[in-house]
């Protein structure tokens, strides 16, 4: 049985930052979730990449389950670049491929998962994960601004069925209408889903549940080099955690985010996957540990 399911983007980036640039850098929501992940568990990535995926990628993609990856024509490709404010990315062009016609189909045993990360992608696809699984997994799901303005009804549909829901927090004030996270936060509750966690970027994060609050700081980073990736790197290292533990509760999941932040912030020290692919899990301890001591009072 597959312990962690991810499903997302597969893709071929180029970034231009304030500190450098990369030309068809390995991307895409599901690709830096299960890269995350992958610090706790051997994620199942299920997805959709070209025929003309590099070879140095394919050879980081093989360390995870891919056999619900399909291949197919060409890869999808971003190209954006950062001001000062890395906290935003401008989006240059955007060229689908092949994940514009792509139907997701689970191989069996990944249906019997008991954690499901959805990444941000196109929520007809989400639903249709959703609609495939045979087991009742705890199912976390990402999004964006682009599904929130032109697929907020079947978006809603979606977070129906899920235990958790990650966004930004740009992306929680506009799906909630309203510039006041806390009540964002609140708000989603209603939903259904059991915890809502905002993203705030370096400044952290919210997580909300019925009975509870609690909020992260980010990592004191003075390197930052390229912040593609960091939002789905927090929430695959999140998921990747709870499916090693096999611990949903809420105390479990606050540690879970600490992790992710840990993760996030490696991430975003350099270009793609670089510095995720040179540290070791000791070393995202270190960083665990000294979130503990700046919450220390």
């Amino acid at each position: 049985m597959n312990n962690l399911v991810v499903v997302g983007s597969i893709g071929l980036d180029d970034i231009k930052t304030p500190f450098g640039e990369v030309k068809t850098a390995l991307g895409g929501s599901g690709v830096y979730a299960s890269a995350a992940a992958s610090f706790f568990v051997k994620p199942s990535l299920t997805g959709i990449m070209g025929t003309d995926m590099p070879a140095q990628h394919l050879k980081t993609l093989a360390k995870f389950d891919l056999r619900g990856v399909e291949k197919k024509d060409k890869t999808f490709r971003w190209e954006g670049f950062y001001e000062y404010d890395m906290n935003e990315a401008k989006t240059i062009k955007t060229e689908l491929n092949s994940l514009g016609s792509f139907n997701p189909v689970l191989p069996k045993d990944y249906r019997q998962a008991n954690y499901l990360f959805l990444g941000n992608t196109d929520t007809d696809i989400q639903i249709q994960t959703l609609d495939q699984m045979e087991s009742r997994p705890f199912v976390a799901l990402d999004t964006m601004n682009y599904w929130i303005s032109s697929k907020r009804e079947s978006l809603v549909k979606a977070i129906e069925k899920v235990n958790l829901v990650v966004m930004n927090e740009g992306e929680a004030r506009q799906f909630m209408d309203t510039p006041n996270l806390i009540k964002a936060g609140r708000m989603m509750l209603d939903l259904g889903p059991e915890f809502v966690v905002i993203k705030k970027g370096e400044h952290g994060s919210l997580l909300f549940s019925v009975n509870g609050f609690f909020s992260a700081p980010g990592y004191p980073l003075e390197t930052v080099k390229d912040p593609t990736g960091a939002g789905d790197s927090f929430a695959g290292g999140m998921m990747g955690y709870l499916a090693k533990t096999n611990d949903v509760s809420e105390k479990n999941i606050r540690k879970a985010i600490i992790y992710g932040s840990c993760i996030a912030s490696a991430c975003a020290e350099d270009f793609s996957l670089n510095y995720l692919k040179n540290i070791n899990l000791n070393e995202i301890k270190e960083r665990y540990h000294v979130f503990e001591e700046i919450r220390r009072f």
